[in-house]
């Protein structure tokens, strides 16, 4: 059976034409920044600065936990074409807020892009196969940003709902890392200006638990309607989330069908 990587997170990036399926990300880990190359069949993990450090842990998603309802399954069926998935949570959990703030408060196509850009300004840049790559600021060097310098990488929006989870971050931090999904995201959920879709994005990219995902999210409407075009869904978010929940009743299931119908949209 194929395997498929998970890119959900707005830190991959493409390599240039001629080298087809590649892609690769840098991730931070206990301090020690990670490289992750897939190269179209398998990923290939390096550190950077050292030759001693724990990899970021790989998990993986079979379509055979997806859910086996009648109702749903043209969907799964389209779904289940991707393999088995492979995906890296994000190690740090300050990159994985950091990484929900641009995707909530920003348009589907610009929150990514503007996340990249945050981090090649103001973050720690790297050597990659696809050029400098870069991490994004912590907390504190957040914190340390002028108002010029939001406005001049076009942050400006942002840097409320930033601002708040660096402050929060600082003191809460540790104490965060070391909270199951559910406690992480009812702690996160207290931070002002980050609310539930930014705390359950955050707590399901640094988890990997896709059963805690925002799934009133509209990009996961749009890509199960390109998985299988002409599918019948509710165009208002509670009815959505609704039907969505009711086609997988388990955790496992609601995880897996989350996670699969995200990654199918980004790979169609």
């Amino acid at each position: 059976m194929s395997t498929t990587l998970v890119t959900d997170h707005p830190g991959w990036v493409r390599l240039p034409q001629g080298r087809a399926g590649e892609t690769l990300r840098l991730v931070e880990q206990n301090g020690v920044p990670w490289l992750l190359h897939w190269q179209g069949e398998g990923l290939v993990m390096r550190p950077i600065g050292t030759s001693d450090a724990e990899a970021p842990a790989i998990t993986y998603a079979s379509p055979l936990h997806l859910p086996r309802q009648p109702e749903q399954a043209p969907l799964v069926n389209a779904l289940a074409g991707l393999g088995t998935l492979a995906r890296v949570a994000t190690p740090d959990l300050w990159d994985s807020i950091t990484a929900a703030i641009f995707r909530h408060f920003g348009r589907a196509k610009q929150g990514p892009a503007l996340y990249r850009s945050w981090c090649a300004a103001h973050g720690q840049q790297h050597e990659t196969p696809a050029g400098l790559g870069a991490l994004p600021p912590n907390a504190d060097e957040v914190l340390a940003l002028s108002y010029e310098e939001f406005a001049a990488t076009r942050t400006r929006t942002y840097r409320p709902a930033l601002r708040s989870a660096a402050r929060a971050y600082l003191v809460h931090g540790e104490e965060w890392a070391a909270l199951g999904p559910d406690e992480l995201f009812k702690a996160l959920c207290d931070v002002p200006r980050l609310g539930e879709w930014t705390a359950a994005a955050a707590v399901a990219d640094h988890t990997g638990d896709h059963s805690l995902y925002p799934h009133g999210d509209k990009a996961l409407r749009t890509r199960a309607r390109r998985a299988l075009p002409g599918i019948s869904l509710p165009r208002d978010d509670a009815e959505f989330v609704a039907l969505w929940r009711s086609w997988a009743p388990d955790r496992t299931q609601l995880h897996t069908l989350t996670l699969f119908t995200l990654t199918w949209g980004s790979h169609a």
